[in-house]
């Protein structure tokens, strides 16, 4: 292990090395094509992504929709390094997403802060949901890698902004897409867009039924987007947000053991449909975005919130899970953009207060009936946070930022069912985390980096679960923090070519992780005593020919436990952290034809999967490789544009595990993805 870490270590002045002197040859040359800067808001303020001192990535409308299946974020996000992703096809867990390790849950979205046009669909105490989110309708991506809680709060892996379309303001157009294939897949999609006098608008609806490669995973789902923006002025606008989400069933296959993994892959665990696995969710979310300019030096906005959520699920125990949830909030952010010593200098100051309310019940699960009650309380999060953050030109070609965030978050847990007892109590945890970075501009074509940055995670309340399922909240739980060294090069040479390489090193003290499964099928969380992260990030993406795109990129992440032994005694140090792989990369060939035709092919390869903390022999996953290829057409008539589109997914055939779940009990760490599976459909453009 020593040699990995003394070779990547040693990697990194010798690349950034060839990129300067390539970069001096290439700026001499004449008349090649210069690619064309990317700018995003993913440090809360208009930034060039290359004049970052993070690493930061971003992926575009034609990415993430153009002939797309449009199952998960996944499809797009891979083509950022750093960020892994599981489980695109268990619709009643969610897709997992892990970013430099951080992140691995079975339910849900850990460790990673994800927004969608600047609301957050992460809750106050950490815990992120996307099935709300419509992918047809998604203008831009950017994903924060690494602690990023100076602005941001609790999100120790880093941050993931959503941003939806705007409606065009030349022509409005109504749109209407059909897509079917392979297990049952079906979904429609209508979206509509354009702009009345001060008033911008886009709408979009979606229903997706799809009955999945495997037994009981069938998902239902409606969800329904729009955006409304009212230019009040040229100095100010007015964003109201509002979607909906209606799942009436989305079942949970389970995971299986190694014996019935090679015994029948579509199977579903016994237990599953035994007692009818899966749950049903409502949600509506409410949001506003005010902003102001007062003069060219001057910026305010504000921000304010409202989500309701209605869940009931069913796990393949004797055990249900019902709550209503009600989560608020708000935040105001003033930027101040001036010269300081004839140097130019911005600062961003803000805060953030949220709130969250959730009426949670447990029942027990008569094989799929829900039975007597036997856990009831309130679960209320209370969540603030002030923060600033200072972006100053030491030099034309050299700039220094700053920044801190404090944040105080509050658990208070209150036992309604009191026969066995009164569970209820209060736990606060509050941290201050620091960040700073540096950023050089060698040349027009390189930007050198090193920053440091810090973060902490609490329990969710989920996670605050007792190893008995006795209700109340797992006292010994404690909150996480980390810190993130990092360097790195990146920029944009001529000849259409980006590339982005970091190396960090990540320190974290009582980590959270799943430490098990209780009588009742939930999961128990305990703190790791310490962990590290090593890793290299690297991407490249060029055009060799006009029409032909070619995106690379590579992840080695060498994930320990530096000192951990469990409530039991069991000793893991120097295991490695399960549910991510050491080495994962991209690649991805694109061509647009003038014509309107397009191809795509695309492969990702993923190295093994330790899948539980003992890191038992035998027991990882295999590495895989899968490739997939879409292609389609875009032909116009009058005012018509009509994209036919097809794709094949896992075009080689591969057999291969989509989603770990660490610590499974009983072994029961597997589920696997399907084999070669098709998809086509047709988009229908009015304008």
């Amino acid at each position: 292990m020593m040699h990995y870490k003394r070779t990547y270590r040693s990697l990194l002045p010798g690349c950034i090395a060839l990129v300067i002197t390539s970069s001096t040859v290439l700026a001499e040359e004449k008349g090649l094509e210069q690619l064309q800067d990317i700018t995003v808001e993913a440090t809360r303020v208009e930034k060039s992504l290359y004049e970052i001192p993070a690493s930061v990535g971003a992926v575009e409308k034609d990415d993430i929709q153009y002939g797309r299946q449009q199952l998960g974020l996944d499809e797009s996000l891979n083509k950022i390094p750093g960020i892994f992703m599981q489980n695109r096809y268990n619709f009643n867990q969610d897709l997992s997403v892990s970013i430099r390790g951080f992140g691995v849950a079975d339910f849900g979205i850990r460790g990673v802060k994800i927004y969608v046009d600047g609301i957050p669909n992460t809750t106050p105490d950490g815990q992120g949901q996307i099935d709300n989110i419509d992918i047809g309708s998604i203008e831009r991506m950017e994903v924060i890698r690494g602690p990023s809680s100076s602005l941001y709060g609790t999100a120790s892996g880093g941050v993931i902004n959503i941003y939806t379309e705007d409606g065009p303001v030349a022509r409005p157009y109504v749109e209407g897409r059909a897509q079917f294939g392979s297990f049952g897949f079906e979904q429609e999609h209508i979206k509509a867009g354009g702009q009345q006098g001060k008033l911008n608008y886009i709408v979009s609806a979606q229903r997706l039924n799809y009955d999945g490669f495997r037994e009981n995973s069938h998902i239902e789902r409606y969800l329904f987007n729009s955006k409304f923006r009212w230019e009040i002025d040229s100095t100010s606008d007015f964003t109201v947000v509002a979607n909906f989400l209606d799942k009436p069933i989305a079942q949970d296959p389970g995971g299986l053991t190694e014996d019935q993994l090679k015994e029948d892959r579509g199977q579903a665990v016994p237990n599953q449909t035994r007692f009818d696995a899966g749950e049903t969710a409502e949600q509506q979310q409410f949001g506003l975005v005010y902003k102001k300019r007062f003069n060219e030096n001057n910026e305010t906005t504000l921000r304010n919130y409202h989500v309701f959520r209605n869940f009931n699920g069913k796990l393949p125990f004797p055990n249900a899970i019902a709550f209503d949830r009600y989560f608020t909030g708000g935040g105001i952010q003033h930027t101040y953009s001036d010269q300081i010593f004839g140097r130019n200098n911005r600062l961003t100051i803000g805060a953030d207060v949220d709130s969250q309310m959730d009426e949670r019940q447990r029942y027990f699960n008569n094989n799929g009936q829900v039975g007597a009650l036997l856990v009831d309380q309130d679960e209320d999060v209370l969540s603030w946070g002030i923060f600033a953050q200072n972006e100053f030109s030491l030099r034309e070609d050299l700039e220094l930022s700053v920044g801190f965030r404090y944040d105080e978050v509050e658990f208070d847990f209150t036992d309604k069912f009191l026969s066995d007892g009164d569970d209820s109590g209060t736990v606060t945890f509050d941290e201050f985390s620091p960040a700073g970075g540096i950023l050089y501009k060698y040349n027009d074509f390189v930007n050198l980096y090193g920053s440091i940055s810090t973060s902490f995670e609490t329990p969710s309340s989920t996670e605050f679960a007792t190893p008995d399922d006795s209700g109340g909240f797992n006292q010994n739980l404690d909150s996480s923090t980390s810190t993130n060294y990092e360097v790195g090069v990146k920029g944009v040479l001529p000849g259409r070519t980006s590339y982005q390489l970091s190396i960090f090193h990540i320190d974290t003290k009582d980590e959270l992780l799943i430490a098990g499964t209780s009588p009742g099928g939930s999961e128990f969380f305990e703190n790791a005593g310490e962990t590290t992260r090593d890793g290299i990030e690297a991407a490249v993406t060029f055009r060799p020919l006009q029409g032909l795109d070619v995106t690379l990129n590579y992840t080695y992440a060498d994930l320990e436990f530096e000192s951990f032994v469990d409530g039991t005694g069991n000793n893991f140090t120097g295991n490695k952290i399960p549910g991510t792989p050491e080495q994962f990369g991209y690649a991805e060939v694109a061509y647009y034809s003038p014509t309107g035709l397009y191809a795509v092919f695309d492969a990702q390869y993923v190295d093994q999967i330790q899948v539980n903390n003992d890191n038992t022999p035998g027991t990882e996953t295999s590495q895989y490789v899968v490739a997939n290829l879409r292609f389609g057409a875009t032909k116009y008539y009058k005012d018509l544009e009509f994209t036919p589109f097809f794709g094949i997914n896992n075009i080689f055939d591969r057999k291969y595990v989509g989603n770990v779940r660490v610590n499974g009990p009983g072994n029961r760490f597997y589920e696997p993805a399907p084999e070669l599976n098709v998809f086509g459909g047709l988009t229908v453009k009015f304008q």
